[in-house]
């Protein structure tokens, strides 16, 4: 590889960006945790000085330092963001696109953004680009884009300087490729991070992989945490039922947040606590287990997702995550059948892989080299003509006979098979516990991890019989914002086309539910939102956006339980998914299905699906809960726990702000019970000093609700 230009200085580095590209300078910038801010920000700054100067930055998921909306908010905020943030330093870009305007002559384009955060952001809604997550390469070479700029972990070793991508190698591997094949002009610089964690495998490179390589100390800073949130009762519920469709031995992809986090505990339990996760789902299901898997984990499972989160590391700490593949098809396909039996190698190992064509005899040097890499041979085997050596020992090479064969089983085979992976991901994002784990994970548990290229997770096209091998019985799970009574998904944007979000892989991963035979879609959603507008059912006969259209409908769960929809004629599709939703809204879904032509006119929903209610679903999980099986925070909080009293009140009070009649009573028990904040919470939200007669009636309203 050639050698990168390496340069001590942030600012350097800009210079030379505008020496070389004199005209409009197009940056590609990673999603989430893998942008090199101080970076950004320098370049930001210095083509915003310049109007002659004009800059695109193409980009996914923008992260922020939480401000809070309302000076109550921001108090509370503040010592928070202080201690778990640190340093990270916020994108200028970001901060402008939400205040006062980015300047003329800078463009920001994004593919994915931060759930919610631009709704009725004009340019930001103007400028977003609506992409599969495996086209995202391909549309960053469409928009021209002549700088990739990515922050990245490194290391020293015997070899010299030793970069890793980190947290996203996803995209820019095949940026790369794409560019470098088609003789596109690019600029690839990479930041050195210190705190960002040395993924090794697929995301380790040289560092010629970069044509400029950034050391100055200024380029590390905190990696971007994002706290856990609190597992809701509605969330625990969708996670149990998503978990009794997991197969022992299979592959498991789950997204970020409450729900992942739900998901995740949920499989634990049913590892952990098989009778009482029994137990559990039976006052969940009023159909039975029938088709249920609820089992421990006997096997373990392979975690393929496009996103390394937290759940799958502490799936991967309780020994859930822990069934090894390998980079070689007919290897897996060997295991998947049983003809080898585990990752022990044993004669069997050899016999197979001998049997199956996949090293021959006499071996050559490649078929040495295959069965040193997987570990079948010990490392320190010889070929020298005709004789296998290793120390004393000679073999012949010729295994087809059985006395050659027998000399090398008893002399030369190893231990136990290498380069086993049991979590693949494209990219992560955590709380600060997660980052520094995986900084201090032993190499030989962080060998199975392999942070790599979206193309190669989000897919089958390339090595498709590889990633079939690998990918059995594959449980795709994803979100959904609606529903409608046909099957059809809205995740990514609203009916008037303001962009929630984006679509990001959920396609991909659809699309390979219905493409692997043994494999399933498990879309969530929660039966209800409530905003401004009222309290609206998830499940709707019709919506006027599809992210999924119904033709690719397949399992739907909310909290009040699981529709299965693959293969079903409209009508059966329509019941399953109104037994499945709030009660509150079916009798108006039976109503519309009906008026449609949907639904025969003689149609009622049974009297077991009459009680989906939040009161009924509390009731029914509470024990758990206190039971300590399904706590608030399964995999722990960043919060204290006066933090979390004041949160609780603080979303009380927001909620009520927006429900008249919730206000009302709200504030008829604070001011009637006559309760006093604590002097310490009054302090941490400035209250102390309320003077104003909004201060006062505010500290009350929150003294009520502690």
């Amino acid at each position: 590889m050639p050698t990168p230009l390496m340069m001590d200085s942030i600012d350097a580095a800009v210079d030379h960006v505008l020496d070389s590209i004199p005209g409009a300078i197009v940056l590609g910038i990673p999603l989430g945790v893998g942008k090199p801010n101080p970076f950004v920000n320098a370049l930001y700054r210095r083509i915003k000085g310049n109007p002659a100067r004009r800059l695109k930055i193409i980009t996914a998921l923008s992260l922020e330092i939480p401000a809070g909306k309302s000076d109550l908010e921001r108090a509370f905020l503040g010592p928070l963001v202080e201690r778990v943030f640190g340093d990270y330093p916020d994108l200028e870009y970001v901060k402008a696109l939400r205040g006062e305007g980015l300047p003329p002559n800078i463009e920001v384009c994004e593919v994915f953004m931060k759930t919610g955060d631009y709704l009725g952001n004009e340019v930001a809604q103007q400028n977003y680009t609506s992409t599969n997550y495996t086209h995202i390469a391909r549309d960053m070479e469409l928009q021209g884009m002549n700088v990739m700029a990515q922050a990245v972990a490194a290391r020293e070793d015997t070899n010299g300087l030793q970069l890793s991508l980190s947290s996203n190698p996803d995209v820019v591997m095949e940026v790369m490729e794409k560019f470098r094949a088609n003789k596109h002009k690019i600029i690839a610089i990479a930041v050195i991070n210190k705190q960002m964690p040395f993924m090794p495998n697929t995301a380790q490179v040289e560092p010629g992989f970069f044509d400029m390589v950034v050391t100055d100390p200024a380029g590390t800073h905190t990696v971007f945490a994002p706290p856990n949130n609190k597992v809701s009762t509605a969330d625990y519920a969708i996670g149990l039922h998503a978990s009794s469709f997991v197969a022992d031995g299979g592959t498991l992809q789950i997204g970020i947040g409450s729900l992942g986090d739900a998901i995740g505990q949920a499989l634990i339990v049913r590892d952990r606590h098989s009778d009482e996760y029994q137990r559990i789902l039976e006052t969940l299901c009023p159909d039975g287990l029938a088709g249920r898997e609820i089992g421990r984990f006997e096997k373990g499972l392979y975690g393929c997702s496009e996103m390394f989160v937290n759940g799958f590391l502490k799936l991967i700490e309780a020994g859930i995550i822990r069934r090894e593949v390998f980079n070689d098809t007919v290897l897996q396909q060997l295991l998947n059948k049983g003809a080898i039996a585990d990752e022990t190698v044993t004669p069997q190992t050899l016999r197979a892989l001998l049997d199956a064509g996949r090293v021959r005899s006499p071996l050559a040097q490649e078929d040495l080299d295959f069965l040193q890499r997987f570990g079948v041979l010990r490392a320190e085997v010889t070929l020298d003509n005709d004789k296998l050596i290793l120390g004393d020992k000679r073999c012949s090479n010729n295994l087809l006979q059985d006395d050659a064969f027998d000399c090398v089983c008893k002399t030369m085979l190893g231990s136990r098979l290498l380069g086993g992976i049991s979590m693949t991901g494209g990219f992560f994002l955590g709380p600060r516990d997660f980052y520094e784990r995986l900084r201090s994970m032993p190499a030989q548990e962080l060998a199975k991890i392999d942070m790599t290229r979206i193309d190669f997770i989000n897919q089958l096209y390339g090595q498709e019989d590889l990633k079939r091998a690998q990918r059995r019985n594959a449980r795709f799970m994803n979100t959904t914002m609606v529903v409608t009574l046909l099957g059809a998904a809205a995740s990514d944007a609203l009916e008037s086309g303001q962009v929630v979000s984006g679509v990001g892989g959920q396609y991909n991963f659809v699309a390979m539910a219905h493409a692997l035979p043994d494999a399933r879609l498990i879309m969530m959603l929660r039966a209800t939102h409530d905003n401004k507008a009222g309290l609206k059912s998830s499940i709707v006969w019709n919506y006027g956006h599809v992210t999924i259209p119904r033709h690719l409908r397949d399992i739907i769960i909310t909290e009040y339980g699981v529709a299965d929809l693959r293969g079903q004629p409209d009508a059966e599709v329509i019941k399953r998914l109104i037994n499945v939703a709030d009660s509150r809204f079916q009798d108006e879904l039976v109503k519309q299905a009906k008026a449609h032509g949907k639904l025969e006119a003689s149609y009622q929903v049974p009297e077991r699906y009459r009680n989906n209610l939040p009161g009924v679903l509390a009731e029914k999980l509470h024990p758990w809960a206190e039971a300590g099986l399904l706590p608030d925070f399964p995999f722990g909080t960043d919060f204290t726990d006066d933090e979390l009293h004041i949160v609780r009140a603080l979303k009380k009070l927001k909620h009520a702000s927006n429900h008249p009649a919730e206000l009302i009573s709200l504030a008829f028990k604070s001011f009637w019970g006559g309760k006093e904040m604590p002097k310490a919470y009054q302090e941490r939200l400035g209250l102390a000093d309320a003077h104003s007669f909004k201060d006062s009636v505010v500290r009350q309203l929150l003294a009520g609700n502690l």
